[in-house]
């Protein structure tokens, strides 16, 4: 049995790391054969399990800096059949990779918007005036770099490594403590192979809409786990893309919706919404490498 396994590239990739650690973590559970399969943005990737082209994928989903990862957020609520079944958490350190030989030569930065945004004050600090350029990923650049001595990437040291290029400042991300939380992403229910070694359930996501932009159109919702003390971990709003003012709403709740409260928070938020999906019932793994 192979299982292909998408995510954003090219190879060096913070997702294609996390991607390593859950194919090694599944080898040891099932000794099922693995491919990773690198794609242009997070949004193809999820696209290619909802096309039936991979049977997984590893995404981004929130850093501790920077927040969402709105791709991902809003490619899970457009691909409905897609099924969150694992969750990673990733400690990121960003580094300065060039072949400058100093810091003053360096007149561009390339990085994913993430990345970039994750070392804002360093970069205001040692390079106030290089010109800054997102990308699709942290890797995307670093094939240019050899022939451009004056551009640099912000990338893992796992990258650097893989392409051979020098790091010309390490750790360079504004906080020390920063984490993205990955998830692992299928079509559907996951076969009886992967729910076997799956870990008990700890988390549920949830997305939804409201009927009305009204007052307490959200409060209601959020007193049903109130009431029968389900905690929400997290809560974020994005635009529904139908009118200015509307919004969905993405919500961590710490249970398994098997649960019987889990139920019958479910049961009662069916009334107050408009549309409600569940993104998946899921474990959190921690990721002990850099």
């Amino acid at each position: 049995m192979i299982i292909s396994i998408a995510h954003l590239g090219p190879p060096g990739t913070y997702s294609e790391q996390a991607a390593v650690f859950y194919v090694n973590w599944l080898g040891k559970s099932t000794g099922v054969e693995t491919i990773l399969c690198p794609y242009p943005s997070i949004s193809q990737s999820l696209q290619a399990v909802a096309k039936g082209q991979a049977q997984l994928a590893v995404v981004p989903v929130e850093n501790s800096i920077e927040g969402s990862v709105t791709m991902t957020l809003d490619t899970v609520w457009q691909l409905d059949k897609l099924q969150i079944q694992l969750a990673l958490i990733l400690p990121i350190v960003h580094n300065l990779i060039s072949c400058a030989t100093s810091l003053d030569s360096i007149q561009t930065v390339y990085s994913h918007p993430q990345a970039l945004a994750q070392c804002q004050l360093w970069l205001e600090r040692f390079l106030p005036r290089v010109q800054i350029i997102a990308n699709n990923s942290t890797t995307e650049a670093l094939g240019r770099l050899e022939q451009e001595p004056t551009t640099a990437t912000i990338a893992s040291s796992r990258a650097a490594d893989l392409y051979n290029l020098p790091i010309l400042a390490r750790a360079i991300n504004d906080y020390p403590e920063n984490f993205t939380r990955f998830w692992v992403v299928s079509q559907g229910q996951p076969n009886a192979g992967f729910q076997n070694v799956r870990p008990s359930c700890s988390h549920t996501s949830l997305a939804f809409s409201v009927p009305a932009n009204i007052p307490g159109a959200l409060v209601k919702p959020l007193q049903i786990f109130a009431q029968l003390g389900i905690n929400l971990s997290r809560i974020e709003s994005r635009p529904t893309k139908r009118s200015l003012g509307e919004y969905l709403f993405f919500i961590d709740v710490e249970a398994d919706a098997k649960e019987t409260q889990m139920q019958s928070a479910l049961a009662e938020l069916s009334s107050h919404t408009e549309i409600l999906r569940i993104l998946g019932t899921y474990s959190v793994l921690p990721v002990s490498v850099v």
